[in-house]
């Protein structure tokens, strides 16, 4: 029996939502399931700005990052709870952004919390933040580990949510 899923290439946008920086990477998962990194990078926005300039900077550049490498789905870190309460509002006002962006252009979106991505990539859901990044980097074979944080993390989703469905594929889930 031949498995169609190692023949079919995926586009995942993988975003790490934040309101002063808001990371984006985009990898494919090719034939055989090789994952390749397409690009990465961080939508920042200043502090000083109104709020409401600064979540049409998250949309309007997260709307050409998806127009340029059209993704099929996207992988976005849910919102927990164990920052402080003006973290949390930041996040979830940034998250709303994003949202909005892929609901509009019809881009399915995943949600996963940080021990999800943890074990997707090490096997450890208390993995440190050194170890997914450490991971990410050999995983998409790269020579440095992907800067900012934010961009690592927006990776380390996409990859999380390719080994997630992967798995189901396998298993027949």
């Amino acid at each position: 029996m031949i498995d169609e899923s190692k023949n079919k290439s995926t586009i995942v946008l993988g975003v790490d939502p934040g309101l002063s920086m808001t990371g984006w990477g985009v990898i494919i998962r090719g034939t055989n399931d090789r994952l390749v990194l397409k690009n990465y990078g961080c939508i920042k926005t200043k502090p000083s700005s109104p709020l409401i300039e600064r979540l049409k900077n998250i949309y309007f550049t997260l709307n050409k990052v998806i127009e340029e490498y059209s993704p099929e789905v996207m992988a976005i870190e849910e919102l927990f709870f164990s920052k402080e309460a003006r973290t949390i509002a930041s996040v979830g006002q940034a998250r709303g952004a994003i949202l909005i962006t892929a609901g509009l252009k019809n881009l399915p979106v995943y949600e996963y919390n940080p021990r999800h991505v943890k074990m997707a990539l090490t096997g450890y859901g208390s993995a440190d933040k050194k170890q997914i990044q450490q991971m990410v980097k050999i995983i998409l074979a790269m020579k440095e580990i992907p800067q900012p944080d934010d961009a690592a993390d927006a990776l380390a989703l996409a990859i999380c949510h390719i080994n997630t469905s992967n798995f189901k594929l396998k298993a027949n889930i």
